[in-house]
């Protein structure tokens, strides 16, 4: 059994599939309501990383545990030790812990204090250890949705900076494989697109898949701050801004890691778009 904590996100949705598909019983957990009934082999439970012990019915009998932080939980909450102590109780063997490309990239940025004091504690463990670090997610274009269905109009800052955006979709699949598969314990995977592409870039493929045209209006930093900051905490915001507009030559890198785990090649941004397009009609 392998228990994937944030399963109603982004890259927990996608996981709970893959792992079903794949005959896995799958423990799903998410703080809200229990969505309605899924896939066979899936279980939903409600619990919080942030509150360890409404996790112990959901990794009783699990062999693995996926492990995101997500929301508030990536800068405050109980101690990592608390989890990990309860994990350990579990009897769980192998953890994957999604963390980030800035806590690699950028050791000391306090917007990723927290994720650092949680690759530490999962290193510590003596679990089969995994840590995931993904750059920037194709899925950030959400943001867009908006502003594109009423006025077909794409904002945001740093319109020509290009980055490596990873596709959430890929995460998952890594995640899948280093759950199941042997020979990635204390491997730390840099997930990353396969091309760098700019705001700009990204709005003229949104169009083309559209089929319309878009205008694209560059923020501010302080306006794209003052957006970021209204769901996200502040320190996190400047983090991520500071990536954005002046990322460091290792974050505009194209890793090799997820081909290498997948065996084929990471997914292009345009294959996100395609997927989610009905999002922006």
């Amino acid at each position: 059994m392998i228990t994937v904590t944030g399963a109603t996100g982004n890259i927990g949705r996608t996981l709970v599939e893959l792992l079903a598909e794949q005959g896995e019983q799958v423990v799903a957990v998410s703080r809200k309501a229990q969505p309605a009934p899924g896939a066979a082999g899936v279980r939903w439970a409600r619990g919080d990383v942030g509150d360890a012990a409404s996790l112990r019915p959901a990794l009783d009998g699990a062999r693995a545990l996926f492990l995101l932080l997500g929301g508030e939980r990536n800068t405050h909450g109980e101690s990592p030790d608390a989890l990990l102590d309860v994990v350990a109780d579990a009897g769980v063997e192998r953890i994957v812990l999604v963390s980030s490309q800035v806590s690699a990239t950028r050791p000391d940025a306090p917007s990723h204090a927290r994720l650092r004091e949680f690759e530490a504690a999962v290193r510590a463990s003596g679990l089969d250890a995994t840590i995931l670090r993904p750059g920037g997610f194709a899925s950030n274009a959400f943001a867009w949705a908006e502003t594109v269905r009423s006025k077909r109009t794409v904002l945001a800052p740093f319109g020509d900076v290009a980055l490596p955006v990873v596709d959430p979709a890929d995460i998952a699949a890594v995640a899948a494989a280093v759950l199941r598969e042997d020979g990635h314990a204390g491997h730390a995977y840099e997930l990353t697109g396969p091309e760098r592409i700019s705001p700009r870039e990204q709005a003229a493929v949104l169009a083309e898949a559209l089929g319309e045209e878009l205008a694209f209006v560059e923020l501010s930093r302080e306006q794209a701050h003052g957006h970021l900051a209204q769901f996200m905490p502040a320190e996190v915001a400047t983090g991520t801004l500071d990536v954005l507009g002046l990322p460091l030559p290792t974050e505009q890198a194209v890793s090799a890691d997820v081909a290498a785990v997948l065996r084929r090649p990471a997914a292009p941004f345009r294959a996100w778009v395609e997927r989610n397009l009905p999002a922006f009609r």
